[in-house]
């Protein structure tokens, strides 16, 4: 195994105007080191290296909670979608994002640095044709902390998806399920 580029990049907590599509066609097909270091350019140099090489490719996301993990692999994910030329109606970013809300929920709580923190790592695969052209994609999600199911730290809580089940615990398809208010709930701390 060998590693091949690493990018360090700074969450600046605002939108910036370098993730659109004239960024990303700015990038696409440039050699590493001929513009300025972005992710655009760790996933343009993948994309080739899987072109010219025909060999599965890594991109590895790491940082702290806040970092900005999630929105980094959605801009690598848009990166790919857009110069494979996809041609699924819907951008298979949208497709695999569009179980997000469903994941946070389950894997996410709120921290003292955070309010949406992940308490879990993903793996997403992203497979290509042999035009590589994106026809599908695979997410897993490993190492929930369990521990925050029975504690928290001072000022944090729980998973989301507690306080959403209790907010919805008076509505009839969850009133078998005798939920209460989430401050009733010896679990959870708000």
């Amino acid at each position: 195994l060998a590693a091949g580029i690493i990018l360090v990049a700074i969450n600046p907590y605002k939108q910036l105007p370098i993730y659109g599509d004239a960024i990303i066609h700015a990038y696409s097909g440039q050699n590493m080191g001929d513009m300025d270091p972005h992710i655009f350019a760790v996933a343009e140099e993948s994309y080739k290296q899987m072109a010219r090489n025909n060999k599965n490719q890594s991109i590895i996301v790491s940082g702290e909670s806040g970092a900005g993990k999630t929105v980094s692999a959605r801009y690598t994910m848009r990166y790919f979608a857009t110069v494979s030329k996809s041609s699924s109606n819907a951008r298979v970013e949208d497709k695999v994002l569009a179980s997000n809300p469903i994941t946070e929920a389950v894997g996410n709580a709120k921290t003292t640095r955070n309010d949406n923190s992940s308490r879990f790592g993903k793996y997403t695969e992203i497979s290509f044709d042999q035009n590589y052209q994106i026809i599908g994609a695979n997410m897993r999600t490993y190492l929930l902390e369990k521990s925050r199911v029975v504690f928290q730290s001072e000022n944090e809580r729980n998973y989301h998806i507690f306080y959403q089940l209790c907010a919805s615990a008076m509505q009839p398809e969850y009133e078998h399920l005798k939920l209460g208010r989430c401050q009733e709930n010896n679990l959870l701390f708000t």
